[in-house]
């Protein structure tokens, strides 16, 4: 049966898939506790669970759009959709930590293959004028699956343990490849060379920043630590070099940045990436630890977040096509930001419940006004011939600010709880009834630690505050992008 012309088709089939890998950046959340008990871990090793997942997804990014120029976006998102699912059942089945955590990087790989191919589909088959309300699903999808993921993982985590959160991802795995398979065009291939010096550098720069973050309160931030960190910086610093006097194809093509709302755009979604992982591993160690709710207790706190994120995403997504780009995302960032230090102000061992499910339920429209219109004025003003480039980039900044949120909030946390002689240890026998346990005086101190490392999230937030509010007004929007009628849509 021949691929069918309506690129909707197209992208529903893809962001099933989409919706998977996105689920699987937050769904390990609300189980960390339930891991760090079963497996006999420490938290360090356990925020690794995240990182690693991350890092192993952004790191390869840059590159794995350009594959999609190369050989095809259909082509390079089903092999991406099968490293991911076979890893998922290598998570599931893993009985160490540091299995485990081998397991979620061969996953974040396979996340890595997939992404960039979604937003390069779209930018390829969807004209100028049009994006805006495909972009509102794509990042109606993104949105809902970084905040449905924790609620997901804690009815799998009460019902049948962590290892399902890793299980439901096969059948899943396997239902997108079909549609895939069977909806997605095979669209025109460009070739590429590719940039094996920019790779070597983005991949050992990203690896000592975040490393040494993370393990900075692990090894009390000795001089192996700075010079981790420092040779990061450096190491990046000579990537950014390298990419500038490239004159081949750079894996960072330069000449992006020269457009202002692109630039703008991937600080933002780094800023919102950042945010929304360095906000929920507190937050939910507060809920479960402080207040004794189980995961699956834990995780409806947010239900209204990613309910509201759902409903009013493609809705917002239309609406952005009509309005000047800086509007909206500015917005929501800035209710983001203070939802996120309502929070913070609030997470002390008596607070109301229902104060939470009102602050996140605003904070779920803050994100739909976020998501699709940072994509929307990413991708609007993209030649065809760099979709793959554009997309792999701006995925790349988004995961590489979660990434660095990760660390750095674990890094915080450590740093925090160690202020209040806590350190690492009382917070963390698992969820549920865990507040029983725990002596009054010692959960004020352990409230205390989570609400002030809940602030590093709502500061990141008016990074893209002030991003959004320095985009310019889109020019007149001109069809650049062929149609399924106009690309080859062989099987």
């Amino acid at each position: 049966m021949p691929a069918p012309r309506n690129p909707w088709l197209a992208l529903y089939a893809l962001v099933v898939g989409f919706f998977m890998i996105l689920l699987d950046m937050t769904i390990v959340a609300v189980a960390n506790p339930v891991i760090k008990e079963d497996l006999n871990a420490d938290i360090n090793k356990v925020i690794w669970v995240t990182s690693a997942y991350l890092l192993a997804y952004a790191v390869p990014l840059l590159v794995t759009g350009r594959l999609g120029d190369r050989f095809g976006p259909k082509n390079i998102y089903l092999i991406g959709l099968t490293v991911f699912t076979l890893a998922s059942l290598w998570c599931a089945m893993s009985r160490s930590i540091e299995m485990l955590i081998a397991a979620r990087a061969v996953q974040g790989l396979g996340a890595a293959l997939m992404t960039p191919q979604t937003m390069a589909v779209i930018t390829r088959t969807f004209p100028p004028d049009k994006r805006g309300a495909a972009m509102g699903l794509w990042g109606g999808v993104a949105g809902l699956a970084t905040l449905v993921g924790p609620i997901l993982g804690g009815v799998l985590v009460d019902w049948k343990g962590w290892e399902w959160i890793f299980y439901v991802n096969v059948p899943i795995g396997i239902v997108a490849f079909v549609l895939a398979a069977w909806l997605v065009p095979s669209l025109e291939t460009h070739q590429h060379k590719f940039d094996f010096v920019g790779v070597a550098l983005s991949a050992i720069g990203m690896f000592l920043l975040v490393f040494g973050i993370q393990e900075g309160g692990t090894r009390d931030w000795d001089a192996l630590i700075w010079l981790m960190i420092a040779g990061g910086l450096i190491v990046l610093a000579l990537f950014v070099v390298n990419q500038s006097r490239n004159t081949g194809e750079p894996l960072v093509p330069m000449s992006l940045f020269k457009d202002r709302n692109f630039s703008l755009s991937s600080l933002a979604i780094a800023a919102m990436g950042a945010a929304i992982t360095a906000t929920f591993v507190p937050f939910y160690f507060f809920l479960q630890q402080v207040h004794g709710m189980s995961p699956t207790r834990s995780a409806l706190v947010l239900a209204p977040m990613a309910i509201l994120t759902g409903v009013f995403a493609p809705i917002i997504g239309k609406i952005s096509d009509r309005m000047p780009p800086r509007v909206l995302p500015t917005i929501g960032f800035a209710v983001f930001a203070a939802t996120i230090f309502g929070f913070s102000a609030l997470m002390k061992p008596d607070t109301s419940i229902p104060l939470f499910l009102v602050i996140g339920g605003i904070a779920g429209i803050a994100n739909a006004c976020i998501w699709a219109p940072l994509a929307t004025t990413a991708t609007h003003n993209l030649p065809i011939q760099q979709a793959g480039a554009g997309a792999g980039v701006y995925n790349t900044t988004r995961q590489v600010g979660s990434v660095l949120g990760s660390a750095a909030i674990a890094a915080l946390m450590s740093s925090r709880l160690a202020a209040q002689h806590l350190p690492g240890g009382p917070v963390m026998e698992g969820g549920g009834s865990g507040a029983a346990k725990i002596p009054a005086p010692v959960l004020d101190k352990i409230s205390t630690a989570l609400s002030e490392s809940m602030i590093l999230p709502g500061c990141i937030l008016l990074i893209g505050v002030v991003a959004s509010a320095l985009f310019v007004g889109h020019g007149k929007a001109e069809d650049k992008a062929p149609t399924f009628e106009k690309a080859d849509i062989a099987g």
